[in-house]
């Protein structure tokens, strides 16, 4: 059987007889992914031995490596997946799968940390949270597909739901077909099977929307959907639904009856508090906590 480089990275004498690199550390990963050689990796370990610096400093300062390569490495390292360039059809909205070390992704790291605080307490009938907002183009969609990369970058095992079968985008964002999905699902023409794991996340599923049905809100409102939730938080730690704009109508109300917990997502200098508020107090009639708000800047 031919070695792979993983191999032979573990079997290359290094000083003293000891292995050059183990399996997980940043040269071997720098070497499976090609950005150097077993030889430029002996080179930097005796470079990084002379000025005791750490290898990814080393690697770095001798031009064998850029810090982004040593970003990934250590992202690898600490089993914290996110894009390459060329890896995926994932969109480049989907900020949290390609820069995770940007501002825009830290504050969704900051909201990550609040929804724990104040949602995803390890509660069972607390794992499922709707995304709306009172008008399309709030940013909601957005703010659904990214929050779900960053919790499933923590370890949750993650499910995005696409639930507005009137406009969807979350099989947009993510490349995936959209043959089947929550529609189908609902009208019982297909099962489980119509969920997607997102290549490149371990802990990352998508339900896309499917077919666009003549009755998107008689499909919400049946009891498969509720029969669905359910079965759906006993198999994820943490379930993001994305909704149609109150505008469209009460799809939303359905939805988040269901998810018992709601985000409002509002835009700057575009929505009004008046909509905010009538949203906010149609989810609590619904018998849904409104968990918090984001205002979207963008």
């Amino acid at each position: 059987m031919k070695p792979t480089q993983s191999q032979i990275v573990n079997v290359i004498p290094a000083m003293g007889g000891q292995p050059l690199l183990g399996s997980t550390s940043i040269g071997a990963m720098l070497i499976d992914s090609g950005r150097i050689t077993p030889e430029d990796a002996e080179r930097i370990i005796r470079f990084a031995k002379e000025q005791s610096l750490r290898f990814g400093d080393a690697a770095v300062a001798m031009k064998l490596a850029t810090e982004s390569d040593i970003q990934l490495a250590l992202a690898r390292q600490f089993d914290y997946p996110y894009l390459t360039p060329g890896q995926s059809n994932v969109s480049d909205e989907v900020i949290a799968a390609w820069t995770p070390f940007s501002d825009r992704v830290e504050s969704l790291r900051a909201l990550r940390s609040q929804l724990l605080l104040r949602w995803f307490t390890g509660d069972p009938q607390q794992k499922i949270l709707a995304i709306v907002s009172p008008a399309s183009g709030d940013g909601r969609t957005h703010l659904a597909a990214n929050l779900a990369v960053v919790f499933s970058q923590m370890g949750e095992r993650t499910l995005l739901v696409d639930a507005d079968l009137r406009h969807p985008r979350q099989h947009e964002l993510f490349g995936l077909k959209n043959a089947s999905g929550l529609s189908t699902v609902l009208a019982e023409r297909t099962g489980s099977e119509a969920i997607q794991r997102i290549a490149g996340f371990v802990d990352l599923s998508v339900l896309p929307a499917g077919p666009t049905p003549p009755n998107p809100l008689e499909l919400l409102g049946r009891p498969a959907f509720g029969d669905l939730m359910q079965q759906l938080s006993t198999e994820y730690d943490v379930v993001i639904i994305d909704t149609p704009a109150a505008s469209f109508g009460s799809d939303y109300q359905l939805v988040a009856q269901k998810a018992k917990g709601v985000v409002m997502v509002a835009r700057q200098n575009r929505t009004t508090m008046e909509d905010c508020t009538e949203v906010a107090e149609e989810c609590r009639a619904a018998g849904a906590n409104v968990v918090g708000g984001v205002l979207n800047e963008q």
